[in-house]
């Protein structure tokens, strides 16, 4: 059985590849070919910390992601994750993958693919929200589909965001100025509260939510979420996100669904919310890409 560590994920896994590979996993997903359950959650409140069960079947792979998110953690990352890999006609242990990386990376996959699919071909004004790890891998992804005339970014310690303008770029600003007119707004700071209001956003704004998952968890206000809401997994979306369950806001689609090719893409001239939770599938699909490469 082979162990992979981060070092060896990051030499075997690119955006080049993985974007593809997540797509046609998402399509999988929503057309029944992948089976998965939504991922389960044990608390582990003495430390202020949950781990999370997440498998999946997918052909002749099964596998599953054990991870974990501890808030406090200061010199540690606050995800972190091992991903186990079986041949699915015999159950036989294939690879131990860990599962930082690609946890990091198909989400901002993700993320790019519904910004492919829901902006149009001409440069984009981003406004990044949060500077964390997140948001330097989005900005990776996204800068492989869309040419971005303009990057800002807002983060709760002005020293961070000033920090990643430096590295990439951008331009650090105030949250309501860095909204205010941005093509596409992308929430990768962790919160529980609404952080992405609908007073600031722009009609035809594409809104990248990521940074809060669970029934009890907000990052935008009602107004916000009057748009079309895309997800990953509907039947997810529906336990997982604070944000549909409390605004009631209708699911217009899952992405896969739309990639697919049996659900229309909304209209342009509606904002576009895209609520990511993260699927099992795309830990899948990326891990299959780093197993495959590793004994080819």
């Amino acid at each position: 059985m082979l162990i992979l560590d981060e070092a060896q994920v990051y030499r075997y896994l690119t955006y080049e590849a993985l974007i593809p590979a997540v797509e046609q996993a998402l399509i999988r997903f929503s057309n029944g070919g992948i089976t998965q359950p939504v991922r389960t959650i044990l608390p582990v409140p003495q430390h202020h910390g949950v781990f999370g069960l997440m498998p999946a079947i997918d052909g002749d792979l099964m596998g599953i992601k054990l991870v974990t998110f501890y808030h406090d953690n200061t010199s540690l990352p606050t995800h972190q994750a091992v991903i186990q890999l079986f041949r699915a006609s015999t159950g036989e242990p294939l690879a131990t993958l860990d599962g930082r990386l690609i946890t990091e990376m198909r989400t901002a996959a993700a993320s790019a693919i519904a910004a492919r699919l829901f902006t149009a071909e001409k440069p984009q004004t981003l406004a990044i929200l949060g500077s964390g790890v997140q948001a330097r891998a989005h900005l990776q992804a996204l800068r492989l589909l869309r040419d971005l005339r303009e990057v800002r970014v807002w983060s709760r310690t002005p020293s961070h965001a000033h920090a990643f303008a430096r590295e990439t770029g951008a331009i650090s600003l105030p949250i309501e100025e860095a909204v205010r007119g941005a093509d596409i707004v992308i929430g990768v700071a962790n919160v529980s509260e609404p952080l992405i209001f609908g007073k600031y956003l722009s009609e035809r704004a594409f809104v990248v939510a990521i940074a809060a998952v669970g029934a009890a968890k907000r990052e935008l206000d009602d107004e916000a979420m009057q748009a079309n809401i895309i997800v990953e997994s509907c039947e997810a979306a529906l336990r997982e996100s604070g944000d549909i369950i409390d605004s009631g806001a209708p699911i217009y689609a899952e992405l896969g669904e739309i990639l697919a090719g049996k659900i229309s893409p909304p209209p342009q001239d509606h904002r576009v919310v895209y609520k990511g939770l993260g699927i099992a599938a795309e830990d899948l699909a990326a891990a299959r890409l780093v197993y495959e490469a590793a004994i080819a």
